[in-house]
């Protein structure tokens, strides 16, 4: 399925993934045991190798940590991300699930929700909020958790822009 929605892909900084961490952890401690020199701060102390290893375990770590929302802090039926919708060209074609898109009614694409499931959908934004129907899959743009179609794009006050960035609520399946 192809967007109407800008060209805009935009990225939620994340931090690096644990494992490039790890990776960036594990060259420096080779290095420091290779040429056998530690940092000069550590040497005029009491501090031993060990301890020191632990510290810069401990900001390695915090230095990779995510600057996303906590995991458990949205409800298991609730997402956050952009949406964008339907072009007028599309109006007509039939959908994944058998309908024909219809620019004027409150339907939406999304990637694994069931056909026929309502959502609400929040416009971060501007505080705008619209039901629509889930009758199609996609959106396959990168960042993208829903594709809605003209008419509550309308509705959530997003035409011009392109994409949105919003909140899913799922009312019933």
């Amino acid at each position: 399925m192809i967007s109407a929605g800008g060209t805009a892909n935009r990225k939620m900084r994340t931090g690096l993934p644990l494992s490039h961490c790890r990776y960036f952890l594990y060259l420096f401690l080779f290095l420091c045991y290779r040429t056998h020199s530690w940092l000069p701060i550590f040497r005029a102390t009491a501090m031993r190798p060990p301890a020191f290893i632990s510290l810069l375990i401990l900001f390695a770590m915090a230095g990779c940590a995510g600057t996303g929302p906590p995991r458990g802090s949205l409800p298991p039926d609730t997402q956050v991300g952009f949406a964008s919708y339907y072009a007028s060209r599309f109006n007509g074609l039939r959908t994944a699930s058998g309908e024909r898109y219809d620019e004027t009614s409150l339907t939406a694409a999304h990637r694994t929700l069931p056909f026929g499931t309502r959502v609400e959908v929040t416009n971060l934004g501007n505080g705008r909020h619209v039901v629509v129907t889930i009758n199609d899959r996609g959106p396959f743009a990168r960042g993208r958790v829903i594709d809605v179609s003209r008419r509550a794009a309308r509705k959530l006050d997003f035409v011009r822009d392109g994409t949105a960035r919003v909140r899913l609520e799922i009312l019933e399946n």
